[in-house]
C-alpha cells in the first residue's frame, strides 16, 4: 500500500518507528517539556558529568516554560551542554544572520531560555554551542570532549529534513550511507524549507528567509544515544506516512531514522490526519 493511503487507525501497523498521538500543539509543548526534564535526569542518574542535548528552536514555547520551572524548583542545568542544530547564516561563505534580526535562533535561545534562566542555575556560556561556519568542527569536538550525545530532539521539515539536512537536490545523487555520514556543514537551504519556514516565520515572504544555514549532520544526529522527534504541523501529515513506512532513502532524510535503536516520535492529532487533496 501507498503510504500516503495509511488511515491515522492504521498507521501504527507495521509503523518502522515508535510513536505515539497527542492532542494538539500545546500537547506537544508539554510533552517536549516532560521529556526534557526525564531525560536530563535519566542522564544524571546513569553518571553523565555532562549531559549533551542536540536541541532545535522551533517548534517554539518550550523554552519559556523549561527556564520558568527550573527557577521554581531550584532545577540546575549547569551541567547541561546544548548544541543547538542550526542557525541561519548571511552568506554561503559569510556568518551567522545578525542577533537583531527576528529569524535569528540565538536571539530566540537567549531571549526565551538562557536569559530568562536564574544565572545560578544556567548552562555556562561554553555550554551553549551552535555549529560554527567558521570552524565547523567544533560540534564534533565538543562531542568528544563531553563522551558524545544523550538525546536528539527535533521536529522534520516538509522535505523531511531533521535539522538542515534536506535531501540531495536534482542531479545530485547519495547513497544512503553516504548521506547518512553528513558531518556537520554549510548547507544551501532547499525551496521547499524556504517557502515553508516563509509560511510559518514571515507571512509567506519567501524572500525574507536566508538562502543559507550551518547545521549539524546526519552524522552527529544518527550518533545520538536517543533521538526524540516532536511534530505538530498539518503540513507533515504525509512525510509522517513516508517516514514511518517508506523505505530508507536519502530523498526522505528522517527515514534514516528507521536504522537508529532508540526513536521515538510524539504526533498531533492533526499530523495523523489523512493528506488528502482538498480545495480550500
Amino acid at each position: 500500500m501507498d503510504p500516503l493511503n495509511i488511515q491515522k487507525t492504521e498507521l501504527h501497523v507495521g509503523a518502522k518507528i515508535g510513536f505515539e498521538f497527542v492532542s494538539d500543539v500545546d500537547a506537544i509543548t508539554d510533552r517536549f517539556v516532560d521529556d526534557f526534564f526525564a531525560e536530563f535526569a535519566a542522564a544524571k542518574k546513569a553518571g553523565r558529568d555532562k549531559v549533551v542535548f542536540i536541541l532545535p528552536v522551533g517548534p517554539v514555547g518550550q523554552y519559556d516554560i523549561i527556564a520558568q520551572k527550573c527557577n521554581r524548583e531550584n532545577i540546575s542545568l549547569c551541567d547541561l551542554v546544548v548544541i543547538n542544530m542550526d542557525e541561519y547564516l548571511v552568506s554561503e561563505t559569510g556568518g551567522f544572520i545578525s542577533n537583531d534580526d527576528p529569524l535569528s535562533f540565538h536571539r530566540h535561545m537567549e531571549d526565551h531560555f538562557y536569559g530568562l534562566l536564574d544565572p545560578a542555575l544556567a548552562p555556562p556560556e561554553n555550554q551553549r554551542i551552535f555549529p560554527d561556519p567558521h570552524d565547523i568542527e567544533n560540534v564534533p569536538a565538543a562531542l568528544r570532549h563531553d563522551g558524545g550525545t544523550d538525546v536528539c530532539f527535533g521536529g522534520i521539515g516538509i522535505t523531511g529534513h531533521v535539522a538542515f539536512n534536506d535531501p540531495p537536490e536534482p542531479g545530485e545523487h547519495y547513497s544512503v550511507e553516504e548521506f547518512a555520514n553528513l558531518p556537520s556543514r554549510v548547507v544551501r537551504l532547499s525551496r521547499e524549507s524556504r517557502l515553508i519556514n516563509s509560511v510559518t516565520t514571515s507571512g509567506g515572504n519567501v524572500d525574507r528567509i536566508p538562502e543559507y544555514a550551518v547545521t549539524v549532520g546526519m552524522k552527529e544526529i544518527l550518533e545520538s544515544r536517543k533521538v526524540r522527534i516532536y511534530m505538530n504541523r498539518p503540513w507533515q501529515a504525509a512525510m509522517v506516512r513516508k517516514i514511518l513506512h517508506g523505505p530508507i532513502v536519502a530523498q526522505v532524510p528522517a527515514s534514516l531514522l528507521q536504522t537508529h535503536p532508540d526513536v521515538y516520535f510524539v504526533i498531533s492529532d492533526i499530523v495523523g490526519e489523512l493528506p488528502q487533496p482538498q480545495l480550500r
